[in-house]
């Protein structure tokens, strides 16, 4: 019986054992770690049983993030305002604690490239869950961000519920022409389907920072589609993904795991 795993349907692609794993040689901390695949609709019925069994962890992901927020029986505050949980650690009272470490992972990784700094102009391409889980640690970076997505009223929605965490407006795609960004996140699933969002080219005319959420071993198809504009600053997700296992761990553990080693390994 695993102690902490990782939740999703389908699995058998997670990096997460292999990462933590690596996190547990480093840090000599028992960390019994495995994958378990969840029938659609049976997520409730196997998160349960994980934790009445012993389960002291476990990560969230597709599709079952939402169900995860539902489940915890309390949520930090980037959990609540996300909307979905990709952590869960059971506490001493036996209440289950639900944190999302999607958006502190970008960050980590944002700043370990030294591709954000307070005051940058920042906009996020897309709406759904992925953005949700990104933006209040974005505007607690001190970014302005501006989150346009193929239905504007989404991406309206999203400036609503975020108003009063800092900086953000929303644009519709027809009216990104002439506007510059310092960065730009693909926060669109766009590039796990070989595809791009549908944006102007002009928004790169001054060259910014492009970051992929998603990854793969060669350049995703927005980055590539950044660097045949001429923009040189790029990175997809992967070390998103290490840092959002890294501060899981830490939430379990009290430890934050060097990460260094083992995005060389996943490289």
């Amino acid at each position: 019986m695993f102690k902490f795993a990782v939740f999703g349907n389908p699995i058998n692609h997670s990096k997460s054992p292999l990462i933590h794993h690596e996190f547990a040689k480093q840090t000599g901390i028992k960390h019994n770690y495995g994958c378990i695949c969840v029938p659609i609709n049976e997520f409730k019925k196997s998160i349960s049983k994980f934790f009445s069994q012993g389960g002291l962890g476990a990560n969230v992901t597709l599709p079952f993030k939402q169900e995860a927020y539902q489940f915890a029986d309390e949520l930090s505050e980037r959990a609540y305002f996300a909307g979905a949980v990709n952590t869960l650690k059971k506490q001493n009272d036996n209440k289950i604690f639900g944190d999302n470490t999607d958006g502190i992972g970008l960050i980590s990784d944002l700043q370990r490239l030294n591709m954000i700094k307070a005051g940058d102009r920042v906009l996020v391409i897309g709406a759904g869950g992925a953005a949700r889980g990104i933006i209040l640690p974005l505007l607690l970076s001190g970014a302005i961000l501006t989150v346009t997505n193929r239905t504007n009223s989404r991406a309206q929605e999203l400036v609503y519920n975020f108003k009063y965490n800092g900086v953000i407006n929303s644009c519709s795609i027809s009216e990104l022409n002439g506007k510059y960004f310092d960065l730009i996140i693909n926060a669109t699933s766009s590039s796990s389907n070989k595809q791009m969002p549908i944006i102007p080219s002009s928004i790169l005319n001054n060259k910014p920072r492009c970051y992929d959420i998603f990854y793969q071993k060669e350049l995703t198809t927005f980055l590539y589609w950044c660097q045949k504009q001429g923009c040189n600053y790029l990175s997809d997700g992967l070390g998103m993904l290490i840092y959002q296992a890294a501060h899981a761990f830490q939430l379990w553990h009290g430890v934050m795991p060097n990460i260094t080693n083992i995005f060389k390994k996943l490289q």
